[in-house]
């Protein structure tokens, strides 16, 4: 697909089969809706006054209107001016998008992104325009026997006047790179787990290498693990059939590729059974979502390389199953991390954390600015935030306010959560150095808490996305989150150095 400004001071002779301008709540115009109505002889302000109430996440559209070219004008409604934001834009961006995509338009124009609203620059604005665009042309069809019909939206343009070109123009690029990043990341969530396996997220990597030089990979494999003294992880792996593999992933760039990577570090369960502590029936289905920390990795991989990051970033992705069988993990056993600390496993369910402590440990190697991990981790996570909220925790004030940053930036919210010493008691066993789950109350933060004790040695944060990596119900499916988040991340720590 084509993203291109348009900086035509015209809009009434643009030419194009869908130009979307905004509407506020109690019948307020943006500039360029003004234009079109003036240009139209009321036409817009008298749709707004008979019907259309301009509540956000809500478009009517117009045609043939008189003194305007183009073929459809969509009204995208803003909700109370007062009250607009980065949010009601973004979704006013996939409003439209969505619309063109569905009644299968070649060519749009969007004035959206010219709406000034606090918190953001037309270049985030632009970003998130992109992002929409892409993001709505994800179809899943890979187990599909009818494939989904072809997209006929290539050409979307984003008005912006000619002094605002070039800004405009950086935006749009880095919100195509999201897309795809966010689209690949919400692909590998929904394959099913017969398909997508450890070893396909092995293969998947390797792709990612061979198609950007910038990106090199390493798969490792049983014996490797075994090697690097991995007991927790393949404590976890050593129940199922299929092999587990440890995923290294190296973003480096031309230029600055001396200065201390960025480490992301993504839970790749590629189907969490709960093992013998094992899961109720009722939609265990998609517990093959319990990669989608592995998938946010891969998809920020892709973003960065698409865009072209200055600012060299290590990926890494422990991936295995947890399944029930007679060489599974047992409530009782105590396995030994790479750290050297024992860890009684009391619920098998609990096994995320086992494969995220050796992974954390390996980072150390790299001394590391910071590192991030992400992982649908704790069902207590959805029910202290839900599912709009990723759960963040961090040792490090300052790397928790850039990630929140990031993530209000990108439309992606986060929201901070305790992790103070106090709950370490919560995790203790008399037959371990650790236990893997704590005593009754706080699960999400004693299970950031375990984690916390393996990355003494570096500026850390921990993401639990299990409220936000998928959707369930009739709209079962991923959300590709949280790369947006990662990804501004990233371009902010690009910028700053």
């Amino acid at each position: 697909m084509q993203l291109s400004t348009l900086t035509t001071p015209s809009l009434t002779d643009v030419e194009t089969a869908a130009l979307a301008v905004g509407v506020f709540a109690d019948q307020a115009l943006s500039s360029a809706a003004q234009t079109l109505d003036e240009a139209s002889q009321g036409a817009i302000s008298a749709v707004l006054e008979s019907e259309f109430k301009a509540k956000a996440k809500s478009h009517i559209v117009l045609r043939n209107l008189p003194g305007i070219a183009a073929q459809r004008v969509v009204l995208v409604g803003l909700g109370k001016k007062e009250k607009y934001n980065t949010k009601t834009h973004y979704e006013a961006e996939n409003q439209f998008a969505k619309y063109c995509v569905g009644a299968n338009l070649d060519d749009v124009v969007s004035t959206l992104a010219s709406i000034d609203c606090a918190g953001s620059s037309l270049r985030t604005r632009a970003r998130a325009a992109a992002q929409a665009v892409i993001g709505s042309t994800y179809r899943y069809d890979a187990t599909l026997s009818k494939k989904a019909d072809p997209i006929a939206l290539n050409d979307f343009k984003l008005w912006a006047a000619q002094t605002q070109d070039a800004e405009a123009e950086a935006g749009l690029r880095e919100g195509h790179a999201l897309g795809e990043g966010q689209n690949f990341a919400r692909l590998l969530g929904d394959l099913p787990p017969n398909v997508c396996t450890p070893t396909y997220l092995g293969e998947q990597a390797k792709a990612l290498a061979k198609e950007f030089p910038e990106v090199s990979v390493e798969v490792l494999e049983k014996k490797q693990i075994e090697a690097l003294k991995m007991g927790a992880f393949l404590s976890v792996a050593k129940g199922s059939a299929q092999p587990p593999v440890f995923i290294e992933l190296k973003y480096t760039p031309a230029e600055n590729s001396d200065a201390a990577p960025i480490v992301l570090v993504g839970k790749g369960l590629t189907f969490d059974s709960g093992g013998i502590s094992i899961k109720p029936a009722n939609n265990m289905d998609e517990m093959k979502y319990d990669m989608c920390g592995a998938a946010s990795v891969l998809g920020t991989f892709r973003a960065i390389a698409r865009h072209g990051l200055n600012r060299p970033v290590i990926g890494l992705i422990a991936a295995c199953e947890n399944m029930p069988s007679s060489t599974a993990n047992k409530p009782g056993d105590i396995v030994t991390a790479k750290s050297g600390l024992t860890i009684e496993v009391l619920n098998t369910d609990a096994e995320g954390r086992l494969v995220l402590c050796d992974a954390l440990t390996y980072a150390e190697r790299f001394n590391p600015a910071a590192v991030v991990n992400m992982a649908t981790l704790t069902g207590a996570c959805v029910v202290a935030l839900g599912h709009h909220n990723s759960g963040l925790f961090s040792n490090n004030e300052q790397l928790q306010n850039e990630l929140l940053e990031a993530a209000r930036e990108a439309n992606d919210p986060a929201w901070p959560m305790p992790i103070d010493d106090t709950y370490q008691e919560q995790l203790k066993s008399n037959f371990a150095d650790v236990a893997n789950i704590g005593t009754p109350g706080a699960g999400a933060t004693t299970a950031a808490c375990f984690l916390a004790r393996f990355t003494e040695n570096y500026p850390w944060a921990h993401l639990d996305i299990a409220g936000t990596a998928w959707d369930s119900g009739s709209n079962k499916g991923a959300t590709g989150r949280p790369v947006p988040l990662l990804f501004s991340y990233l371009l902010d720590q690009n910028s700053a150095d």
